[in-house]
């Protein structure tokens, strides 16, 4: 998750939320915020297909929809922005030497990247 500053220039990550608490988060997030819309990575493959992961996030956002029938929601291609997050934190590792997570870093970067191609910025 990430929001933007009240100007919309600039993302900040928030956090990683599973996706079974994406509904009750969401509903406490825009009691909280002035959210006007929500920009949902959309994991195409490599060719630009929408492959069955895309599917699901598809489901996913659709269930929203329902849920928040006021609020837009735009899909928008989040190819590599995993890449470019963990490229950007050095690959950094936790106590166990596993992979920090970086979704919600990604999420930001994916969020100003949409924001500079709306002209935002």
């Amino acid at each position: 998750m990430a929001l933007s500053d009240p100007g919309r220039v600039l993302a900040t990550p928030l956090e990683v939320v599973p996706t079974a608490a994406l509904t009750d988060y969401l509903r406490r997030l825009f009691a909280e915020q002035d959210v006007r819309e929500v920009v949902v990575g959309l994991p195409k493959t490599l060719s630009g297909e929408i492959g069955p992961q895309a599917r699901g996030v598809l489901d996913t956002i659709a269930g929203l929809r329902r849920a928040f029938p006021g609020m837009r929601f735009v899909e928008w291609d989040e190819r590599l922005t995993t890449r470019v997050a963990v490229a950007g934190s050095g690959g950094k590792k936790g106590k166990k030497g596993k992979r920090i997570r970086v979704d919600h870093l990604a999420a930001a970067g994916m969020l100003q990247e949409y924001l500079a191609r709306r002209g935002d910025l």
